[in-house]
Formats: C-alpha cells, structure tokens, sequence
C-alpha cells in the first residue's frame, strides 16, 4: 500500500522508488503483485505518465486512510511506547522559517528526538499529496478547501518606506494623499498564479484596496523587504519582518491609523494524513510557537 500511494503521488514509478529507497524493479514488481491479487488494474502506466484508474484512484482513498490508522496504532506499542518517529516532511515559508522556527527546533527535538524533519524553505506553491509533503506553515487566508487548515497565529502588518523616500516624496496622513503625493510601492506577486497583491487599508471599519505604480515587482517576502530598503517605495508586511529596520528609523511606518487587517498563519496537511502521530505533534508545536511569538 505505500509503494501504491506514493507511486500515485509523485506519478511515477522510478520517483517512488528512489523516494522510498528501493530498486525501482522492486516498486513494479509489488505493483504487478498488488494488481493480481486484487484482480483489477490500478495503474495507467505511458512513457512519460502513470495515473490511477478509478478503481485505483478509490483503492488510494482507502489505502491513505488505512495507513494513518496503522501508524496511529502502532505509534500506541513497542519499546518506544506512544512517542512517533520516523521521517516528516514538511514545507516553511522563509521569513516565518527564520524567524520563528528554526530557532527553536532544538526544543522539538528535545521532545521527540526519533522524528527526522526534511525542511523545504521558501514562498513556491506546494503540491502537498503529489510533492509528498505532510504539512506547510503559510501566511495568508487558504483558499484550497481539500486541505485541512488550523490556524496558529495572526500577525500584525504595517505599511511602511525608508526615511530617504519618504523625506523624498513625503509622508501620507490619509490613504488619497497616496495619490496625491504621486506615490510608488513596491508591488507583490504569486510565483504561482501571478495575481498582483493591492495594498491594504482599513478605513471606517472597511477594507479598502489600492493599488499604486511601480518600478519593480516581485514574488519573495526576502525580495519585497530588501526592494524597499533600496528607497524604491512603499511596501506592505507583517511587523515582526521588519521590526529591527523600524527600530534604527531605517524604515518608518505610515498611515498606521488605517492597518489593513492582522495577516493569518496557518498549518495545512491533507486530509488523510490528518491521524499521523508525527504530523500531529509537529503542529501541536508549530502552533504553540507561533502563539507565542504573536
């Protein structure tokens, strides 16, 4: 069943196979086995593409669900009693990584010292079942409903520019002198839709969008700091990113009196993998982290 579900994940046997680390004519041969015994096929299998037939595609749903209930049953006996172990997989976007995590992994270890973590770090869309990911801390409100969500914290953002902009082009009072003082920002993007992000402010108790011109336009948080930290404009992020910049007066914050709304922090994890004891833990801990530092 596991050589099964991550073949299906990763649509390929060799990937599978060198992701489990077995010979990938061990992979083909459980595969041809699984199929016989079973006596229907599974696999579509092209040169370059291998994807579930419906029977397939209904025996992953069941497969995924049985292999949480295994490792949560097992994960209760042996020498190690109730605490999980094995490999978890998991996807951290930077600025929280750094910030936030890393700095405190020791003290996971501390408490589960048999779980090995394989830590991707960045702002690139995840394809959790398919990139074999079993859960990511992202920022933002989470649009993709196969996935279950918890929310860990909520992070305060402000708008803000370098001193030298801002004694260049002046400092706003209200969101039109915006454009009346012929302002610039730098603007943001998705790596993976494209959509630009307006800023975002809060006047009388609305939301209200806006959405200034540019010279420079990007898709990392690192990126959108360091953009600005060049006098190129306006920008608009979570405090905690640019806190020590606003402390030395490097940076200053406008329009503080209209803050768009507080920024979410969220785990995601697919629904089958939701039992995992390692993945439980693991956002148990993650949020216990961020509620902290928010």
């Amino acid at each position: 069943m596991r050589v099964f579900t991550r073949i299906v994940e990763l649509q390929s046997f060799s990937k599978a196979a060198e992701d489990m680390q077995i010979p990938a004519a061990t992979a083909t041969y459980t595969i041809k086995q699984l199929e016989a015994r079973l006596g229907v096929r599974l696999l579509q299998r092209t040169t370059r593409h291998v994807s579930p037939t419906l029977d397939g595609q209904a025996y992953y749903q069941r497969c995924v669900r049985i292999l949480a209930d295994v490792e949560e049953t097992e994960a209760g006996f042996g020498n190690s009693g109730a605490a999980p172990r094995g490999k978890l997989r998991v996807d951290l976007q930077g600025t929280l990584a750094q910030h936030y995590v890393l700095p405190r992994l020791k003290e996971f270890f501390a408490r589960y010292p048999d779980i090995e973590l394989e830590i991707g770090v960045g702002d690139r869309y995840v394809d959790l079942v398919r990139d074999g990911v079993d859960c990511v801390l992202r920022a933002g409100e989470l649009r993709d409903s196969s996935m279950v969500g918890r929310r860990v914290a909520t992070l305060q953002q402000v708008t803000c520019a370098t001193a030298v902009y801002l004694d260049r082009q002046g400092t706003p009072q209200t969101v039109e002198d915006l454009h009346t003082q012929q302002h610039r920002a730098v603007n943001f993007f998705s790596s993976s839709t494209g959509k630009f992000f307006p800023l975002e402010f809060t006047v009388n108790g609305e939301q209200r969008s806006i959405t200034l011109p540019g010279s420079v336009s990007v898709s990392s948080a690192e990126a959108y700091a360091a953009c600005c930290a060049n006098d190129l404009g306006l920008v608009q992020l979570p405090r905690y990113h640019v806190e020590h910049l606003l402390r030395s007066g490097v940076f200053r914050e406008v329009l503080s009196a209209y803050r768009p709304k507080p920024m979410a922090v969220s785990v995601v994890y697919p629904h089958q993998r939701q039992l995992s004891p390692r993945v439980r833990v693991f956002v148990d801990w993650l949020s216990d982290v961020m509620t902290a530092a928010s």
